[in-house]
């Protein structure tokens, strides 16, 4: 993989024979796997060890949203499971966000990501939340109190990723969702963009899922992935 942008295959799935029917198909292609609300509250903490067992990188993405004392109790459960990376709402406030990083400090490795604005909304859904502002506009307040705050990246769509990218500290991780490949059908990813994109953009961690998880030969897909991001 570039030294630039990693794969992260979000495992949108309901049952742990999904999950190690993907982990045994994708083999040494991914090692970086999202775990999310449908799976996590399906099969639990169960996801989480078998990945472990593999070897494998796991982000826990919860987007907590809670009062800084229920966050950090979150964020020590998920990290005394294991977990790489939890991502918590930048909404949440500053408090919050650094009762996250906190928390995560106690774990070695324990990464905290903020997510800014989903992917899945646009100007119109921004205007009816009460954010006269654009997307990006929200995105780049939200990273900036994300690194006030100490976490250790943010969440955005490819689409802010460049412009991310140049007022954050170097080893700042912005992890890009709603990746497809060109010929992909968007779904309910509003801002979306390709691997191509997303890496010349500035990503350092490029979120699959449908596009993966889907297809007949997920680790060809996964392959091309990861081909798209070394030639851009």
């Amino acid at each position: 993989m570039s030294g630039r942008s990693e794969l992260v295959v979000a495992l949108d799935v309901e049952t742990l024979d999904q999950v190690k029917k993907l982990v045994s198909q994708l083999g040494p292609e991914v090692e970086y796997y999202k775990i999310g609300h449908q799976l996590m509250t399906s099969e639990g903490p169960t996801a989480i060890h078998y990945l472990k067992e593999q070897h494998k990188t796991v982000f826990l993405d919860l987007k907590l949203h809670e009062i800084p004392n229920s966050v950090t109790a979150a964020v020590r459960s998920a990290g005394r499971h294991g977990v790489d990376m939890v991502s918590v709402h930048a909404s949440g406030g500053q408090a919050m966000m650094k009762a996250a990083v906190a928390a995560a400090e106690e774990f070695s490795r324990m990464k905290v990501v903020a997510l800014t604005v989903v992917t899945g909304l646009d100007q119109r859904a921004m205007n009816e939340l009460g954010w006269h502002c654009s997307p990006l506009e929200q995105v780049i307040r939200l990273t900036e109190l994300a690194v006030k705050s100490g976490c250790h990246g943010v969440i955005a769509s490819s689409q802010e990723a460049k412009k991310i990218k140049g007022i954050v500290p170097k080893d700042f991780l912005i992890i890009t969702p709603g990746i497809r490949l060109a010929e992909d059908d968007k779904g309910d990813q509003v801002r979306s963009g390709t691997p191509a994109i997303a890496a010349l953009n500035g990503a350092t961690h490029l979120v699959v899922g449908r596009p993966i998880i889907q297809a007949q030969d997920p680790a060809k897909v996964a392959r091309r992935v990861v081909t798209e991001v070394e030639e851009a």
